[in-house]
């Protein structure tokens, strides 16, 4: 593999430098030198951040994941809307543990298959979008579950999943 480094500019404490790697696209990296030490190129931060944003995202959503099939069935049953039920040919629970395993599979995708990592990304956006009116008929409904137990608290709520497809979005992105 051949690279070349070449400088770009150099202002005081301030360089770029320009890397070319055959088939890929170049980049530009700047380090800033002063106090004798250089700092991580601002590309590579966000990529780090994205990172960590990616598996936590992760690791909550096999968690979440798990606990429909196993420890918070009965609290997930409160969410699904009873029009679903009543259109699809499947009971509450039957829709939770397939919930579950969806999350579960999205989750570790979200690690295991990073080259496709915008499409899963989507996908969880996607997801987090479906799932939205059981959360808007848990508070139009006034069911309780899990710490939701006031209307103030599931209304609360509802501002956390703009938040959540947000988040999938932005860390599955270059």
């Amino acid at each position: 593999m051949v690279q070349r480094r070449s400088p770009v500019q150099t202002t005081g404490v301030i360089s770029a430098w320009s890397v070319e790697i055959p088939g890929t696209p170049t980049h530009t990296v700047m380090t800033r030198t002063a106090q004798g030490g250089a700092d991580r190129a601002p590309r590579e931060q966000d990529v780090t951040m994205k990172t960590i944003a990616r598996w936590l995202l992760a690791g909550g959503m096999v968690f979440a994941g798990l606990s429909h099939l196993f420890w918070a069935r009965k609290e997930f049953q409160s969410q699904v809307p009873d029009i679903v039920t009543e259109v699809v040919p499947i009971d509450k629970d039957g829709v939770v543990v397939a919930s579950g395993a969806v999350e579960i599979m999205l989750g570790a995708a979200l690690v295991v298959l990073p080259r496709e990592r915008r499409r899963i990304g989507a996908l969880l956006a996607a997801f987090f979008v479906a799932v939205f009116p059981g959360n808007i008929a848990q508070a139009v409904d006034k069911r309780s579950a899990f710490t939701l137990d006031s209307d103030r608290a599931r209304i609360i709520r509802l501002f956390f999943q703009p938040l959540l497809v947000a988040w999938a979005l932005w860390s599955t992105r270059d």
